[in-house]
C-alpha cells in the first residue's frame, strides 16, 4: 500500500467511560487521525458498549446527526419523545438537536456503530437536566453533568 489507506483496528482501541455512562472507543476521528492525509474533519466513528441493565444519561448532539447501528444485544432506544426496541442489524437516524439516550434490555453487552456528523466535538454535547427518564420497563436516574 502506498499509504494513502486509513485502517483502524478495533482490537487496538482503547475504550473509556464517557459522560453519557458507556464506554467508548472512537475508532476513526479524521481530523485526530495524525496518519490520514487530509483534512476532512466531516464525520467520526465510534464503537460504543452498554452494560446490560444500564442506560446512557439523556444528552444531545446540538448540530451533529448521528447513526446508531446494532451490532449485538438488546435495548430501548428514546429519541424526544418516541422510544421503539432495537436490535442488531437496525441503524437508527438521530437528528440533530434531538433528546436521545439508549438502555441495554439484554442480558448481554449492547455494542453499537456511533457515526457523527459533523464529526464529534466535546462542545458539541450537551448533557440534559433531568430528574428520572422512562424508556417504559425502568426509570433511570440522571444529572446534569455539562450543560451548557
Amino acid at each position: 500500500m502506498s499509504g494513502e489507506v486509513l485502517i483502524k483496528d478495533i482490537k487496538n482501541c482503547e475504550y473509556f467511560r464517557v459522560l453519557d455512562n458507556s464506554s467508548l472507543c472512537e475508532l476513526l476521528q479524521v481530523a485526530k487521525d495524525k496518519e490520514a492525509r487530509c483534512s476532512v474533519s466531516s464525520v467520526s466513528l465510534a464503537h460504543a458498549i452498554v452494560k446490560p441493565g444500564e442506560t446512557t444519561l439523556p444528552h444531545k448532539l446540538k448540530t451533529s446527526a448521528e447513526v446508531y447501528f446494532i451490532l449485538e444485544g438488546a435495548g430501548r432506544m428514546k429519541i424526544e419523545d418516541e422510544t421503539a426496541e432495537v436490535r442488531p442489524g437496525q441503524a437508527v437516524y438521530i437528528p440533530p438537536n434531538s433528546r436521545q439516550c439508549i438502555q441495554n434490555t439484554g442480558s448481554s453487552d449492547l455494542k453499537f456503530l456511533c457515526v457523527v456528523s459533523p464529526m464529534w466535538r466535546k462542545e458539541d454535547d450537551c448533557f440534559l437536566s433531568s430528574t428520572r427518564t422512562n424508556l417504559g420497563q425502568g426509570k433511570v436516574e440522571t444529572k446534569n453533568e455539562n450543560e451548557d
